[in-house]
């Protein structure tokens, strides 16, 4: 996809997720809402949960950090956000 360096936008979302309590609240939040997108289909009420609560944290999590999310200012955040944890868990940067 052209004009999409996901390394310059893992690096970014770094940099926008230095507050720990945003690092705690992502780390459980953004499981939920990959999470949430499989249960969906198979249990609205709690895929819906899933995803609400997810969220929720995500938001809670940037009221710490003091400023808006990424995907804010490009919504192709939404899939660096997966990434980042994935990188995390992996334990690579």
């Amino acid at each position: 996809m052209a004009g999409f360096d996901v390394k310059a936008m893992l690096d970014r979302y770094q940099r926008d997720h230095q507050h720990p309590v945003n690092r705690v609240l992502h780390n459980v939040g953004i499981p939920m809402i990959v999470v949430s997108l499989v249960v969906l289909p198979f249990n609205p009420l709690l895929g819906g949960a899933l995803f609400v609560l997810g969220w929720v944290l995500q938001f809670i999590g940037h009221a710490f950090e003091g400023k808006a999310p990424s995907f804010m200012s490009d919504p192709r955040f939404l899939l660096i956000g997966p990434l980042w944890f994935l990188k995390k868990l992996r334990g690579t940067k």
